[in-house]
């Protein structure tokens, strides 16, 4: 293609996007990279930045871990959600339903395992990986907040942590804009689609030709 390519990530895919505008061939990322509610720092075992990942989903992602297993090893989503129910986290309390619902049933558990035991991003560290973006970024922000009786943080990252991570990637020199819609749910593009489609479209229209 001679036009040029924009890259869009809702969440961990929005962590993706920044790596492919930072890491991707030169030319293959040349438009710029919607990063939809991305959990910048909060998705780190060891981070840099505000809560990590077992301040934030992580207790999620080890029930998942236990009560389902890689590639739905286990299935034992009764016990789940009896544990869940339990759970002193808003998050995983919000993650309780009597029928699995479609999309956990076409997720596999492993990824969340990934992030529970640091896996996922052991070698790429995002203090690093902001700084080698090269294409203008879009980070919109959704809800959050911060759990009074566990401290732990409620959404995809801070606003300590998008602040942060919108310094880093100025510092490559790249141009970087922020949206900040707090009563959005995560997945913003699934749920409110003409919302996401306006935000993205008004950003799209700024990038170069």
């Amino acid at each position: 293609m001679k036009r040029p390519v924009i890259v869009a990530g809702n969440s961990s895919g929005g962590v993706l996007a920044a790596w492919l505008s930072a890491y991707s061939m030169p030319g293959q990322v040349r438009g710029g990279a919607l990063c939809e509610d991305a959990p910048f720092f909060a998705s780190e075992l060891v981070t840099t930045c505000g809560p990590s990942i077992r301040q934030a989903a992580g207790p999620l992602f080890e029930l998942f871990r236990t009560y389902l297993g890689d590639q739905w090893s286990v299935g034992d989503w009764t016990g789940y959600c009896r544990a869940a129910k339990a759970s002193p986290s808003r998050t995983v309390r919000f993650f309780v339903a009597d029928e699995i619902p479609q999309h956990i049933r076409e997720y596999d558990p492993e990824w969340a395992r990934a992030f529970w035991e640091g896996t996922v991003a052991s070698h790429c560290p995002h203090e690093q990986l902001l700084t080698q973006v090269k294409t203008p970024v879009l980070l919109t922000h959704h809800m959050r907040d911060i759990d009074p009786d566990t401290g732990h943080l409620v959404g995809a990252l801070s606003d300590e942590q998008a602040a942060r991570a919108r310094l880093l990637m100025e510092s490559a020199g790249v141009k970087v804009d922020y949206a900040s819609v707090p009563d959005a749910l995560h997945m913003m593009h699934q749920f409110d689609p003409p919302r996401y489609v306006e935000i993205f479209t008004q950003w799209a229209a700024t990038l170069a030709a």
